[in-house]
């Protein structure tokens, strides 16, 4: 009769919505080797390009094109918006492909996927914990580099106004907020590589397939992009509006192509989202 009535409190105690909570997940996931190894390559990055100007001398000299890069060492806001010119069309794609390829297709690869639903955690409840712990962490690294960039850079040079590289500067307080509106799109722009990353984690048992996956796909878009002969079809590729956020490092800030760039975004996110959970509530999950 005990056992009976055990059984009927933990029923009537039973709330879904509590099973496999964001912090414990959150937990979970922070103490993983590979997410100490990503946060320390983000950490060291600034550091080895600091390393690489002190050795090979200014930046831009020897070439006549006028960018970004050239103003690196101007102070440490420029510094900062260069480490995101350089990272931003390959090197920021991976941490946000592994956190979020990597949840699910790692839980079925240690066979453990089909224990964690039998707790019973509901799987519409397991992909959202695993959905948002993963956009969390990918958003995390996103922040931390030009978070460290922007130390490194202060220590180095100096702090002072953001100099553009069409001339003018823009003072403090207003780089330190156009260097926030740049991460913010950053980082809605790489919602279509972690959209990829995750559906792929729902249909694969393979990490390294869903994450491996999602950057070649990245890879490929941005291949596509330079293809001018697609001419207006190329407006429909992510990839296209990457470097969209260079138009608030200007004189006079552009939001129109930025705009562009995060419906078009959000827009095909939303899709791979939902193909996720809809094709996970009717996987047979063996593993």
């Amino acid at each position: 009769m005990s056992t009976l009535a055990d059984r009927a409190a933990v029923a009537d105690g039973y709330r879904a919505g509590r099973t496999l909570p964001l912090r414990v997940e959150l937990v979970r996931q922070l103490k993983r080797r590979r997410t100490l190894v990503m946060g320390a390559v983000l950490f060291a990055l600034p550091i080895v390009l600091l390393v690489a100007f002190r050795i090979g001398g200014e930046p831009g000299a020897g070439n006549d094109r006028v960018n970004l890069m050239d103003t690196a060492t101007a102070s440490g806001a420029n510094f900062a918006a260069v480490n995101l010119f350089a990272s931003a069309g390959f090197l920021l794609v991976i941490p946000v492909a592994l956190f979020c390829g990597d949840t699910v297709a790692s839980e079925a690869g240690w066979s453990s996927l089909r224990y964690l639903l039998a707790a019973p955690v509901p799987r519409a409840r397991l992909l959202w914990s695993k959905l948002v712990v993963g956009l969390t962490l990918s958003l995390a690294a996103l922040v931390l580099l030009p978070v460290v960039a922007l130390a490194v850079g202060t220590a180095a040079y100096g702090w002072g106004p953001l100099e553009l590289p069409t001339g003018g500067t823009l003072p403090t307080g207003t780089a330190a907020q156009r260097l926030l509106i740049v991460v913010a799109y950053v980082f809605v722009s790489q919602l279509v590589t972690a959209a990829l990353a995750f559906w792929l984690s729902t249909r694969t048992d393979a990490p390294l397939g869903a994450v491996g996956g999602a950057v070649f796909l990245t890879i490929i878009g941005s291949v596509l992009d330079e293809v001018t002969a697609l001419g207006d079809w190329r407006d429909f590729l992510p990839a296209h509006w990457q470097y969209a956020w260079l138009d608030a490092v200007q004189p006079q800030m552009d939001w129109s192509r930025m705009i562009q760039g995060t419906a078009l975004s959000v827009t095909y996110a939303l899709v791979l989202f939902a193909l996720a959970f809809r094709g996970f509530a009717r996987k047979d999950v063996v593993s």
